[in-house]
């Protein structure tokens, strides 16, 4: 291989990184070691720099001890990513290759006119915003490109997948490819009275004005209790996974046009209509064998770099704190 590398691929957008608070301590540690990988380190602002984000979303999400476990995750996720990273840096200068500048020239350049409008000051005080020098971002890209091309490399040949594979995984998944079997429902809703059954005769009436001819949407208009009452019980066409399991069971053992006897759950009483049916459907093998193909080639893409990785890092020293 040459000594540069003149085909990479597309690079990843810059990062936007914000600095939080470590909740279980109050105060975020500056700096220190949260890795050592052979004779380099991984530091705690590398950690920060990368999960910085998803920490703040995460302190939206969850509170008190949940978000304490959460930001682990996410930390000691962040600290195995990083020293992925640095094993494949170590790699790459091992392996005595280089990147010209000219690359990082024409990336930067590029950021500057797509993202930026060609104002390079607008992107210096972004990067100024953030926390970033120009030479420090410059060295990220950097990284990127070389990570993001060794693992390319890492990949031996062409991936193909055999057709016999394909009809495998065809058998097992198939139906995820597949529309579930659907229903178009209608329902009334009454709530029950505390202090009398009043409602149980109620919607027992109803399902006979139904039987006798009436329309269900328009009885529905008039006496659901429920937030479907001003589209005349309407909910559309729905799957086994709309509804609560037991709603859900009692409905799609309905056939089309078929009203259901009074259902009692969780305090209210429920009439369902189903107006129409379309059964599960799945697509055959011919129509799903590219889209597979691509699924399974991404697979095997990824159990090599996998493989890769592992062998990089059964040979090195590593240490977490």
């Amino acid at each position: 291989m040459s000594r540069y590398f003149f085909r990479l691929a597309p690079l990843l957008a810059a990062a936007v990184f914000f600095h939080l608070a470590d909740p279980a301590r109050g105060q975020a540690v500056l700096d220190g070691i949260a890795a050592v990988v052979n004779n380099e380190v991984v530091t705690f602002s590398q950690v920060r720099e990368l999960v910085a984000s998803k920490e703040k979303a995460a302190a939206d999400t969850y509170k008190g001890e949940e978000l304490v476990a959460k930001i682990k995750e996410i930390r000691t996720a962040a600290i195995n990513d990083l020293i992925d990273r640095q094993l494949i840096l170590q790699e790459f200068k091992g392996k005595g290759f280089q990147i010209p500048d000219y690359f990082i020239d024409e990336r930067v350049t590029t950021i500057v006119r797509e993202e930026f409008g060609n104002d390079r000051s607008a992107f210096i005080r972004t990067l100024a915003a953030q926390g970033f020098t120009l030479e420090r971002f410059r060295e990220l890209e950097k990284d990127k490109i070389i990570v993001q091309e060794m693992r390319r490399q890492a990949i031996k040949g062409s991936v193909s997948v055999p057709d016999e594979k394909i009809a495998e995984y065809y058998k097992l998944h198939g139906e995820e490819y597949g529309t579930p079997e659907q229903l178009k429902l209608r329902t009334i809703t009454l709530r029950k009275n505390p202090h009398n059954d009043s409602k149980r005769k109620q919607i027992e009436e109803i399902r006979e004005k139904i039987i006798g001819g009436a329309e269900f949407g328009d009885l529905a208009r008039m006496y659901s209790e429920d937030d479907k009452q001003e589209a005349y019980g309407d909910w559309g066409w729905i799957d086994k996974r709309t509804l609560n399991e037991s709603l859900s069971k009692s409905a799609f053992a309905l056939k089309a046009g078929e009203v259901s006897k009074p259902i009692e759950l969780a305090g209210s009483y429920y009439l369902l209509y189903a107006e129409a049916k379309k059964p599960a459907t799945v697509k055959p093998l011919k129509d799903l064998h590219d889209e597979i193909e691509k699924a399974l080639t991404q697979l095997e893409r990824q159990r090599q770099q996998s493989d890769w990785l592992a062998k990089l890092r059964k040979k090195a020293f590593i240490k977490m704190y």
